[in-house]
Parts: C-alpha cells; sequence; structure tokens
C-alpha cells in the first residue's frame, strides 16, 4: 500500500457563542477563544493510497494555518508522497521519526511539527481502516462512551457575561467546565454561580511573568479550580511554573511543550499536575502515546488539549477513552453555522463511532461552502486552487 495523493483543505466555518454582537468582518486575532473571532479554522489532510484507502488527519495552527498549509503543501507533503503505508504502530513510529530527524533543523514545535501531527493522524487512521477496526478499538481503549467538558471561548472578563454563559452550559448537562478569562472577578463569578457539583477550569494562556503567576495561583486557591492553565510567560520557564505550584492551585501545562522530550522536561521539573499534550501540535497519536507512557512513570494525570474540530478533535476522543473514566474530552463549545460531522453537536457525553478508523467523515459540502484553500499532492501531478 503506497500513499498516492496528499490533499490539504483549510477551512473556517462561522460560529456563535452567546457574546452578543460581533464584529461584521473576520479581524486578525491570536488566540482561538478570542472576543474577536466569528468563524474558526480548521486546516484538514487527506491522504489516499492505491488501494483506495484514504485517512484524515488535522495540523494545528487556527489563524497561523498558512504556515502549517505551506509545510503540508511543500517540504512535508513532498516527503510523505511515494512512501510505502506503514502496516503497524511501529511502522508508523518509525517512519513519522525519520521525517522528525529529517526535519529537526526546523524546530521542535512549530508549523513543521503541527504538519507531520496532521500527517500522523492520518497514518493511524488509515492503519484501523486496514484493519477494519475502530480506532479507539486498535488502541486498548476499555469504554466507547466518554465524558466531554465544555471549553468556552473569552468573555472579555465580563463577570456578568461569563456567569451567564457558564450557568446556561451547566443547565446543558456539562458539570466540568473551562474558561478562557484572566481577571478575578469574572473567575470568582462563574464559580459563585455554579452549583458544588460543577468543576471550573480556567485557561489563561500565559499572561504573566512568575511573580505575578504567584500571585494570581494565591488568590484563586479558595475557589478549587480543576486547574490553572498556563500561567507563565514565557511558557517553556518550567523551574518558574514549578515555583507557581506552590502555592496550592494545581497547575496544568504542556500544550506547547516542544514534543514528547518538552514532557519530560516538565516532569523532571515538578512543573505541572496535569499534562495537556495536543495531538496536533505534539507530533500526533504516536507522540500522544509516549506521553501517555511518560506521564504513567512519573505519576502525572493527563487531560489531552483540544480546542479544535475536526479530525485532530476525532483522534483526541479516541486517546480518552484510553485514560480513566475521571478524563473529559475537551471540545470548544461554540455553536456552529453548519457543523462539519455530527459529532460536532457537543453533549456532555459522546459515544464513539463503531466504524473504522477515527470515525471522522466531514459533509463534502460543508468542506466545499467554507473552503479558504485547498492544495492536491499526487503521484503524476500537483494541482492547486483557491
Amino acid at each position: 500500500m503506497k500513499i498516492t495523493k496528499i490533499e490539504v483543505l483549510r477551512v473556517a466555518i462561522p460560529f456563535s457563542s452567546g457574546r452578543g454582537k460581533t464584529p461584521e468582518t473576520q479581524t486578525d486575532a491570536y488566540n482561538a477563544a478570542s472576543p474577536e473571532l466569528t468563524r474558526m479554522e480548521t486546516l484538514l489532510v487527506k491522504i489516499s493510497t492505491d488501494t483506495g484507502l484514504h485517512g484524515w488527519g488535522e495540523g494545528f495552527g487556527h489563524l497561523c494555518n498558512p504556515m502549517t498549509e505551506t509545510a503540508l503543501n511543500g517540504l512535508v507533503g513532498r516527503f510523505f508522497l511515494g512512501q510505502r503505508c506503514p502496516q503497524s504502530p511501529q511502522e508508523i513510529a518509525a517512519l513519522m521519526q525519520q521525517a522528525e530527524v529529517n526535519f529537526h533543523a526546523f524546530g521542535r514545535t512549530g508549523p513543521v511539527m503541527f504538519a507531520l501531527s496532521a500527517v500522523d493522524i492520518a497514518l493511524w487512521d488509515l492503519l484501523a481502516k486496514a484493519r477494519k477496526q475502530p480506532l479507539w478499538q486498535m488502541l486498548g481503549a476499555k469504554r466507547q462512551k466518554i465524558g466531554v467538558y465544555a471549553s468556552l471561548v473569552s468573555y472579555g472578563n465580563h463577570p456578568q457575561r461569563v456567569a451567564a454563559k457558564v450557568l446556561s452550559t451547566y443547565q446543558a448537562g456539562f458539570r466540568a467546565i473551562k474558561l478562557h478569562e484572566t481577571d478575578y472577578s469574572a473567575i470568582a463569578a462563574a464559580r459563585e454561580i455554579l452549583p458544588a457539583d460543577a468543576e471550573l477550569m480556567v485557561d489563561v494562556n500565559c499572561p504573566w511573568n512568575v511573580e505575578e503567576a504567584a500571585k494570581q495561583a494565591q488568590a484563586l486557591l479558595s475557589l478549587n479550580l480543576g486547574w490553572l492553565e498556563e500561567p507563565v510567560w514565557p511558557p517553556d520557564d518550567l523551574a518558574g511554573l514549578a515555583e507557581v505550584r506552590k502555592q496550592g492551585t494545581r497547575i496544568a501545562a504542556g500544550e506547547n511543550a516542544a514534543g514528547v522530550q518538552g514532557f519530560a522536561e516538565h516532569f523532571e521539573h515538578r512543573a505541572i499536575d496535569i499534562a495537556q499534550p495536543s495531538v496536533s501540535k505534539v507530533g500526533g497519536i504516536t507522540a500522544m502515546l509516549k506521553v501517555f507512557t511518560l506521564a504513567k512513570q512519573y505519576h502525572i494525570r493527563v487531560v489531552p488539549h483540544c480546542f479544535y474540530y475536526g479530525a485532530g478533535l476525532m483522534a483526541t476522543a479516541q486517546l480518552v477513552a484510553m485514560l480513566d473514566d475521571s478524563v473529559s474530552l475537551e471540545v470548544p463549545y461554540i455553536q456552529w453555522q453548519e457543523t462539519l460531522y455530527s459529532q460536532l453537536n457537543f453533549k456532555p457525553h459522546m459515544l464513539l463511532p463503531d466504524m473504522p478508523g477515527l470515525g471522522f467523515e466531514p459533509s463534502l459540502s460543508t468542506l466545499q461552502k467554507y473552503l479558504i484553500s485547498s492544495n492536491t499532492l499526487s503521484l503524476n501531478a500537483e494541482t492547486a486552487h483557491v
């Protein structure tokens, strides 16, 4: 079985989130939870073989997608085109290691690694399809039904808006909710309005130096957060993160770790309570499985990061099924103008598909409607259109 075609599809679907009036036109923003965003991007990869099978992957990027897209359309895509399709997890790992060694000069994180993550996911999808097994089953997961937690977009640190949204989310059945707010008043308003059985987490996206982060962690201690996520800038200041952790608030991080080695360094520094590998950033399913093994050795809880909605979300869902029942799938809790596939109608639980592979088969009409750009690499020719 040989890889004969690689399609790269950049898509942006409009959404609503209950934030009131939003800009009429898309504005630049540097975080997917930003109040300026009215549509969310995904970057999908479809890898086809000479047997007729295809596999889907998703690379991280959001508004940085053009860089990852360039890597996939260029050196990364060309490396995999024509390769023999791996027939086992070990063969996937060997091929991905060869690619990472070849491209190591371009960094251990960033667009090239995001592109490799997308390809790795697609190769696992292909392998499970070739074996005629759902991926979760092939991975040895014991549960088909997983919990889902609602990861909210930002409501601009407005306490009343935050409180109203978390309450409506709780009333929709979700018992674990994550904020993207940074002000104590907004976080406290959410905690105050939620019943005691609701878990509240906060992702602040690296805004503070170590001293500021320590003060914030101390102030938040009384709110009994599930975790405080990425409080320190820069995110790889692991000694600083370890200092913040000493304040007693549980610390989560790892979304921006530089590959599996980056997690080893997090664990060695005792910097985190919860590890958050991100399948579309860290190196795909192959890397996620390595992080799972490493975290178990260090007795660190793993709750994967997942603020995307394509094949990466479904890959994360399969991986969550491998973990204990306390671990739920993070989803961007927004309301799509049109859903790309049925699982995006988010509920507090998700039943993983019985179909072979990831169970990700997007609506072709929706893809075409919201397509920004696409490119096809094939053994016979390369075609592109925008």
